[in-house]
């Protein structure tokens, strides 16, 4: 029994390692060596901090907060896509869609070029473009949270509400935001005092609109349908998932490619990955070979001991008192798997841990006087 026992250990302590539930085994088992675990790289943002590095954005129709937030985290490419558009000027309507739909940008980065002036906003604050983008590859749920914070409270203040250019709906607990005319979208520009209470600026951000305080504002709408609706990265293709915490592309989760930014709770995963493997590596196989050897030299004698002349019926007798039922050795063959009762057991455990996630809240670090730290619709 004890070696029955020590195998099922280690075949559980397998079935654990292969479902990968980091989070889980860090939590029970700590770290194998105290003394060499890693500090974690820096710690995660306020809910303050995360709602003044959204605070310029949070009033957008949701497609364009999707393809700002998407875009934040490519921001070289970014770069290079503003410099292409000042290069290019001349170009216009169906030429230019199909002049960047040429180049090797991430969609998000082409998306960012039907609104030429959230794309150089984005380009003059690239601290904080940054910053953005780092926060949604380590928190997309912190910042999308964050952004409905910030619009309860322009609403409470009454200052965020349905115009001729876009309509404000309330979805349960979400506040939805989007283009009145599905074809032509307007950007709005605001002041931070637009929230009702204090959003300090993020440090050195030039980009809020100089409006009146609690104003909404809008320019010449963009006509989105035109030109760029015959591409999969144009406006349509992008949403906000506020019931997921993420944002949308082609109706599927958004996922970065960028390296820009180190996703810290991958990191994490990995140190998590790696004591559960120090652990498995204590294992010794060859406990489960001698195991193994020893339960088929005992099934070797037992088989013996039923078949010698006058012994069988004294062993199978013995068998049935000691609680094991008729010592027929074809049923003995069906029962015999020595993990028949384990293995039922041994998956449901499993399948309780494969829906287990960690979700660590990594930091934004932005630069220029930035936080150090560290998701379309439903």
């Amino acid at each position: 029994m004890a070696i029955l026992k020590q195998i099922q250990a280690v075949i559980l302590s397998f079935t654990m390692t292969m479902m990968v539930v980091p989070g889980y085994a860090a939590s029970r088992e700590g770290p194998a060596n105290p003394q060499q675990e890693t500090a974690p790289t820096s710690s995660a943002p306020s809910a303050q901090e995360l709602q003044q590095l959204v605070a310029p954005i949070a009033l957008y129709p949701d497609g364009l907060v999707a393809q700002v937030l998407a875009g934040s985290t490519y921001p070289t490419q970014l770069v290079e896509a503003e410099r292409w558009m000042q290069e290019h000027k001349n170009l216009q309507g169906q030429e230019l869609a199909k002049a960047v739909d040429q180049q090797i940008w991430d969609p998000s980065i082409k998306a960012l070029t039907e609104f030429p002036q959230v794309l150089d906003n984005m380009n003059k604050n690239l601290s904080w473009t940054s910053a953005l983008g780092d926060a949604y590859v380590n928190d997309p749920k912190g910042v999308m949270s964050a952004i409905q914070v910030l619009r309860k409270e322009a609403q409470h203040a009454g200052n965020l509400k349905s115009t001729p250019q876009q309509t404000v709906s309330t979805e349960g607990q979400t506040i939805v935001i989007e283009p009145a005319n599905p074809e032509t979208v307007y950007v709005p520009s605001y002041s931070p005092e637009i929230y009702g209470v204090p959003v300090a600026d993020y440090p050195g951000y030039t980009g809020w609109g100089a409006v009146a305080p609690g104003v909404i504002s809008f320019g010449a709408g963009m006509a989105v349908g035109a030109a760029f609706g015959g591409y999969g990265w144009g406006w349509h293709g992008w949403g906000a998932n506020w019931r997921g915490g993420n944002v949308t592309y082609n109706h599927n989760n958004f996922v970065s490619n960028s390296n820009a930014f180190a996703n810290r709770n991958l990191a994490n995963v990995n140190r998590n990955m790696a004591n559960v493997n120090r652990d498995f590596s204590k294992v010794n196989p060859s406990n489960i070979d001698r195991g193994a050897a020893a339960n088929r030299a005992n099934a070797g004698n037992l088989d013996r001991n039923l078949n010698k002349p006058g012994g069988g019926e004294m062993n199978r007798s013995d068998f049935a008192n000691r609680g094991f039922g008729s010592a027929d050795r074809s049923a003995m063959g069906r029962s015999s798997g020595a993990f028949s009762g384990f293995s039922g057991g041994g998956a449901a455990r499993a399948d309780s841990f494969r829906g287990a996630s960690s979700f660590g809240g990594g930091g934004f670090r932005g630069g220029g006087g930035g936080f150090r730290g560290g998701g379309g619709r439903r």
